[in-house]
This record gives structure tokens, sequence and C-alpha cells, in this order.
């Protein structure tokens, strides 16, 4: 069976799959614990007050005497029973209070229909016969009422607490009888309510903050490792890049030179057109030698002697040099550099080297006139000196802009496509950022960073 090739890994997008993946788990982290949290705190704080209630009627029952109702159900006046217990009704937000002797029968009741009943079927009367304080609640609105002490409550949501509290012979002892609690505590439940939402807002909030700091670390490993793999690929370049230089320097530049002296000898020649073709081979051979030594720059090792250099005198210097060009051209130069332009971090031949570059560029971009603006100015409190070299030429299409910086990657029919990706290789070399901004039609401005001599 025929191969086709080997298969090309498909591209890790690490940021996207981690916003992703942890969006998801810290959610799920954030709303489980918000849960759990919001469901202990309700349990605990109606347990608390279930504990105080109990506390309560273990007082009343004591205070008043009540233990031998029952231990011997009937010995005693019912009147009097009631005058103890009527005490229960009275608690603020009670709507009913039942109390069961030991065999399940309900011995007094703020509904007098009920005392005489027997409930066997009460698992949580069963546990707290078994000496078990049982705490149970729910919500009442939803639909018909459920329980005849729902009755009188109205159509609004409310939530009610069913406490079972046993009632020992004495403290631990067996026991005798439960008296049974039914509130609507609406205060608490506010409370509760309130503290619920403060725990999901709060894990809502840490939930967010872990992701977006999570978020922020991975994707500046991401972007690092981008680079990482961008100068890798930038390496591997350059080694073939370099073994080809080498080839180049030693098999042209010779040829070259002797093309150019046979083509000054010509331009010498008194024959019509000899001078004119001869100024055509010497700008030919010129520009084969310029890629040469591009070539060779962006290949070497670069060998900065970093130290303070006036990037005023630089510019100036730069500019200059371009005057001839600027003039047969029709550019209109402007520079805006401020007084007090300190001394930047860097080495001044490859500055001279980057900014020609950029000026080289501008200008070929403008080749029916137009406006060429060098400007400096310092930031970060002093420590860094912004460059921007704009001009009004044709500008960089969309498509382009991430290509800019690409070594052989260039637009220009006479072009070699290294002026860029060597400035920024020096640049960053230095400690310092390139960009470029472009508007088709409009022009381009290429913005440097460098960092002054005393930050460097």
């Amino acid at each position: 069976m025929a191969s086709n090739g080997p298969s090309v890994p498909k591209t890790f997008h690490l940021t996207r799959w981690f916003a992703l993946l942890s969006l998801v788990t810290v959610a799920a982290i954030s709303v489980s614990a918000a849960f759990w949290l919001s469901r202990f705190l309700s349990q605990e704080m109606l347990r608390r007050d279930a504990v105080l209630t109990a506390d309560f009627v273990r007082s009343l029952v004591l205070a008043e005497r009540a233990v031998p109702y029952f231990r011997q159900p009937g010995s005693a006046d019912q009147r009097e029973l009631e005058e103890n217990f009527q005490h229960l009704a009275r608690m603020p937000d009670v709507v009913g209070a039942n109390v069961y002797w030991a065999n399940k029968t309900i011995l007094w009741s703020s509904d007098r229909s009920m005392i005489g009943r027997e409930f066997p079927d009460n698992p949580e009367l069963d546990e707290a016969l078994e000496g078990e304080l049982v705490v149970h609640s729910g919500r009442i609105g939803d639909g018909p009422p459920k329980k005849s002490e729902h009755v009188h409550l109205g159509q609004r949501t409310r939530y009610y607490v069913e406490s079972y509290i046993p009632v020992w012979e004495e403290a631990g002892g067996t026991t005798i009888g439960v008296v049974e609690v039914y509130r609507v505590p609406d205060a608490l439940f506010d409370a509760i309510h309130t503290g619920q939402r403060v725990i999901w807002i709060g894990a809502v909030g840490a939930g967010l903050l872990l992701y977006a700091a999570l978020f922020w670390i991975v994707r500046r490993a991401d972007r690092v490792m981008r680079a990482q793999r961008r100068r890798l690929l930038e390496a591997e370049t350059l080694a073939v890049v370099g073994e080809m230089g080498s080839a180049v320097a030693h098999g042209i530049r010779n040829p070259l030179a002797s093309i150019r002296s046979s083509a000054e000898l010509l331009q010498q020649s008194e024959g019509q057109g000899y001078a004119e073709a001869a100024d055509d081979i010497i700008a030919e051979v010129d520009r084969l030698e310029k890629w040469v030594r591009e070539l060779l720059s962006y290949a070497g090792p670069l060998h900065a002697a970093a130290g303070a250099v006036d990037l005023r005198a630089v510019l100036e210097d730069v500019v200059r040099d371009f005057q001839r060009e600027i003039e047969r051209r029709g550019v209109r130069q402007v520079t805006d550099l401020v007084e007090e332009l300190p001394l930047a971090h860097g080495d001044p031949a490859l500055m001279t080297q980057v900014f020609g570059s950029l000026v080289s560029n501008a200008l070929e971009a403008m080749p029916d006139g137009g406006r060429l603006s060098v400007s400096g100015r310092v930031l970060g409190g002093g420590e860094l000196i912004e460059i921007r070299v704009e001009d009004t030429g044709s500008g960089v299409l969309p498509e382009q802009m991430d290509k800019v910086f690409r070594p052989f990657q260039t637009s220009k029919p006479r072009g070699l496509g290294l002026g860029l990706p060597l400035a920024r290789r020096i640049i960053e070399r230095l400690g310092g950022t390139i960009e470029l901004r472009s508007t088709p039609g409009v022009g381009t401005a290429v913005v440097v960073r460098l960092p002054t001599a005393a930050r460097g």
C-alpha cells in the first residue's frame, strides 16, 4: 500500500486548551465549594438554633416540674400541664408545638384536635426518642399546604424548621418524652441566605481570580515558548544562511570586484552609451554587494560592544547619509528629537545599521515623494528611549504584517528581506523592542524602544 508521506503533527494550542479546561475545572471546584459551604452553613446555623431551643425547653420542663407528667401520664391536673407548655406556643416564630409521651401519643398540642393521637410511623420522632436532637427544615409556599401548620402562613414563600427535642428524666438519662417545636424563623433564614450569598460571591470571585492568574501565567508561558520556537527556527535558518553566505562571499565578491573595476574603466571610454551602461553595471554590482553584506551580517554572530550611545548623533548621521536620496525622491524630512535625549544602551555601529535600514525602507516606500519623520522621546520615567521612523508611503498589507520580521520575506522586487529581521535581532539582543505599525495607503511607522545607558 502506498504511503502518503509522514504525517504533520497538529499544532497544540496551549492557551486555547488551557482556557477551556481550566475554566471547566475552576468552575466545578468553585461551584462545589460554594454548594458544600452553603449547605454546611445552613445546617450548622439551624442546628445551633435548635440547640438553643432545646435548652430552653428542657429548662422549662425542669423549672415547671413537668417530669411527672411524662413518667406517669394522667397522674396530674391537665390544666396545670397546659399552662406549663403554653409557653412553648408563645415562643418567637413558633406556629405549632406538640408534646409526646414515650409511647408516641401526644400529651399536649397547640392544636387541641391533636391531643391523644398516636403517630407510630414518624422517623424523626423515633430518632428523638432514642435521645437525638432532630432538626428538619423545608419551604412553604410551593403549592397547597403540606401540613396543618402551613394553613395560616399565607401564600408567600417562607421557610420552616421542625425540631424534635428529647426530654430526659435526668441529664443524659432515659428519654421520657419528646417536644416538637414548629417554627418559621424568618430572621434566621434571612441571615442564612445572606451568608450563602456571601459564600457564592466569594467562591465565584476567588474562582475568577484564580482562573485569571493561571490564564495569565499559561499565556505568558505560551508566548515564551512560541518565542523560543521562533528563535530555534531562526537558528536553524541561520545555520543554512551561514553556509550559503560563506559560499557567496568567497564565490561572488571577487568576480563582483572585477566587474566593477571593468565598468569603471568603461565609464572613462569615449564611446556613445558606454558611460550609461557602465553606470547600470556599477549600480547592480553595488546592489549585489549590499546583499552579500546583509547576508553575512544576518548569518554571522552579533558582536555588540554594548555601551552608551548618543542616538541623536547616530540619527543625524544616518539622515545626513541619505540626504542625497531624500532630495532625489522629493521627500520632506522632519526630525523631532527631545532636547535632553539620554544616552542609550547599545553599539554605535549596530545602531547605525539598524536606523540606516529603517530610513532606507521608508524612502523606498515613497518613490514619488512624501514625508519622512524621525522622532525620539523618553518613556518609563527616564528608563526607556523611543525612536519612531515614519513615512507616508504605500504601507504594508494586513496579510503581510506577520511576515515582515521573517528572513527572506519581502515585497520589494529588488530586496533580500533581511533588513527588518536583522534590525530585530540587534534591538532584542540589546534588551529593546521593535514594532511595526502600518496602514495601507497611509504609511508605516517603526517604533524602536531601547533601555537607557543607566538602566542597561
